[in-house]
């Protein structure tokens, strides 16, 4: 549980400096010790949204919503995924 809580910690430091690739793959390993902490799935699904990975964003937030059918994040979150997709699918329709 130590060792989960500092890669979360971690990852929350490198969020609050914008490094969202690195907050993300202390995220991961956050979940190969504790599958159902919503939280590090939450805050991943912010950092694939900041680097507009909006399916694997939804995916997290879809995981969340499984084991808390009522998590405000994780709706907002997966809200804002849908967004992205749907705006690449415009995208490459005009191209």
């Amino acid at each position: 549980m130590e060792k989960f809580k500092r890669l979360k910690n971690e990852g929350n430091e490198f969020v609050k400096m914008g490094e969202y690739e690195e907050a993300a793959k202390k995220y991961s390993e956050c979940m190969k010790l504790n599958t159902e902490e919503c939280t590090v799935y939450t805050n991943r699904a912010l950092c694939y949204l900041k680097l507009y990975k909006y399916e694997e964003a939804k995916q997290d937030c879809d995981h969340v919503l499984h084991i808390e059918d009522s998590n405000i994040k994780a709706f907002y979150r997966r809200a804002l995924a849908y967004k992205g997709l749907q705006v690449r699918k415009k995208n490459m329709a005009g191209i």
